[in-house]
């Protein structure tokens, strides 16, 4: 679905999954200083937008979410994923229940997938899921921003900043009087800043949630069962993950910014040596220069000079081996 902010002036679209919003408008490092100061916004209208209403709403996605949700609070902001029956994470869910339904917002082209599991597990309980992509354009606005959310819209409000659930339609006149726009790029430098993980990017199909620490913030350890389960409790119990996640400070000196994918090795084992890890985003930042997440095998030393490619590499811990 592209959106309609393209259309405003240096606006680039962005690739890939991301296609259809702008990835940036002429000025990356502008607009990233931008959001860090609490100005701006950030369109994210591809991303999926599903509801869940009905009064067993908060009890049935409890039994099927990773997070205790049977009583969440009105306004309060959640995320939780959906596991394979392995424990392998396949949705990342962005939740606030407005009193009377469950917004979520998730990344671009899942949502179909999510609707079809949610369906599936219906049964007796009086729920309704429905897809609100087409309808919903998802806005983000930064910590620190005092910009007006319209009335009767709904807000999920976090400490990275405040998730709007604008009516498509008017998404136009909202830049208008919201700006200024700020790209897909700009957000993604601060998310890997913040060291967030993004369903897609920092997993594939074998991620469990505790390599990228979704376990401190969307599994609740003594909720009752859901699938994947036993996976999260054996590792919580008996071991570790195979893998962790890193933040990488890259070699500023390089033009060249390694792609996520681009293989890791260790610097004083040669550029020839065995591959321990995969830079899963990599992003320049406004301050800190070039920087990365990365997924690196669970006993790689936590001082260990990486190389991605050729380019140097230091390691800052995010998930404790």
């Amino acid at each position: 679905m592209k959106s309609p902010l393209l259309s405003l002036p240096g606006a680039v679209p962005a690739e890939g999954v991301d296609e259809g919003v702008a990835a940036h408008y002429g000025d990356l490092f502008r607009e990233q200083r931008a959001l860090a100061e609490g100005t701006g916004f950030v369109d994210l209208s591809h991303r999926g937008v599903v509801t869940v209403s009905g009064d067993d709403r908060l009890s049935w996605l409890h039994l099927l979410l990773t997070q205790h949700v049977s009583d969440l609070p009105t306004g309060r902001a959640t995320e939780a994923l959906i596991l394979s029956a392995n424990g392998h994470i396949e949705h990342a869910l962005y939740l606030v229940d407005d009193g009377t339904t469950v917004w979520a917002h998730l990344e671009p082209g899942t949502q179909d997938a999510l609707i079809a599991y949610l369906e599936s597990m219906k049964f007796f309980y009086r729920v309704e899921v429905t897809d609100r992509t087409a309808d919903i354009a998802l806005v983000h606005l930064p910590a620190g921003s005092i910009t007006e959310v319209p009335e009767g819209v709904v807000v999920r409000e976090t400490a990275y900043g405040r998730d709007l659930f604008l009516p498509r339609a008017d998404l136009e006149s909202y830049a208008a009087r919201s700006g200024p726009a700020a790209g897909l790029l700009a957000y993604e430098a601060l998310r890997v800043e913040q060291h967030r993980p993004r369903l897609g990017f920092e997993t594939d199909h074998r991620t469990i949630p505790h390599e990228l620490g979704w376990i401190d913030t969307a599994v609740h350890l003594q909720k009752g069962c859901y699938r994947g389960q036993e996976t999260v409790a054996r590792v919580q119990n008996l071991g570790k993950p195979p893998r962790r996640l890193v933040f990488l400070h890259l070699d500023g000196s390089e033009v060249y910014l390694p792609p996520a994918g681009t293989e890791l090795r260790r610097a004083d084992e040669g550029p020839d040596s065995r591959k321990i890890g995969v830079i899963t985003t990599s992003v320049r930042h406004h301050e800190l220069g070039p920087v990365a997440l990365a997924l690196v095998k669970r006993n790689v030393p936590l001082d260990a000079p990486l190389l991605a490619d050729n380019t140097a590499a230091a390691q800052e811990v995010v998930v404790e081996p």
